[in-house]
């Protein structure tokens, strides 16, 4: 694994890798967490609606995001942008999608498009819901991870749908403020398992396993690196 899939990783596993960018493998060390707290809200919210809808369908290729329902982040939690009529829902996430011990976890830059499947839209996507509303309610980090445990726990939240995906192949996506800033990948969400099953983080494997869901939700998220960006260009994949 290079530098620049290592800085791509950091993102996507919103804390645990973070520590290894621009650092040889085995000289890791603790991370300096640059956004210790909530920015003013307007600093995450994106002012032409326009472009957010834009960059919410550029998760996915036109022929899945066009008919896709669009939501956008008010100041009131997300909102139906454009109703859709296949059943993906396509959004831009910010950073607190992450666990509580993610550096960029309160981030204001980071822009997150990702296009869901119907059963990752009707399974995962609440969670992006709830979240969001602790977030707006002025919860710290480890009370949006705990409050999400809790949500699970009581039944708020819905169990994981077999066959919940989604499409992150944004040309736009700012993932985080190291490497490239991005990567097109698609995400599949799992119940617990060991990453050999899917031969995840194996040497030259494409498969990543990633802690999105960690300590708050048993949802495992798998990624995989794809070579082209939604609107089918040429994308690097390492």
């Amino acid at each position: 694994m290079n530098r620049r899939r290592f800085a791509i990783v950091a993102f996507l596993s919103f804390a645990l890798m973070l520590a290894l960018i621009g650092i040889e493998r085995g000289q890791a060390q603790a991370p300096k967490t640059a956004y210790p707290s909530m920015a003013p809200l307007d600093q995450y919210l994106m002012p032409d609606r326009n472009a957010e809808i834009a960059l919410a369908r550029s998760a996915a290729p036109d022929a899945i995001s066009g008919e896709a329902r669009i939501l956008v982040l008010g100041r009131h939690g997300y909102e139906t942008a454009v109703e859709g009529k296949n059943g993906f829902v396509c959004v831009v996430e910010r950073g607190w999608m992450s666990p509580s011990d993610a550096p960029e976890f309160w981030n204001p830059k980071l822009r997150g498009p990702v296009c869901f499947n119907p059963p990752a839209a009707r399974s995962v996507l609440p969670t992006t819901y709830k979240r969001t509303e602790m977030v707006l309610a002025g919860r710290t980090k480890a009370e949006i991870i705990e409050g999400n445990k809790a949500a699970f726990e009581k039944g708020e939240l819905p169990p994981l749908e077999s066959g919940a995906m989604s499409y992150m192949m944004s040309k736009e996506a700012y993932l985080t403020d190291h490497g490239d800033h991005n990567l097109a990948h698609l995400m599949f969400y799992a119940p617990p398992l060991d990453a050999k099953v899917w031969g995840a983080d194996l040497p030259k494997s494409p498969v990543m396993l990633i802690p999105q869901f960690k300590d708050a939700q048993p949802i495992d998220v798998f990624i995989v690196p794809v070579g082209r960006w939604s609107d089918g260009s040429s994308a690097p994949v390492m």
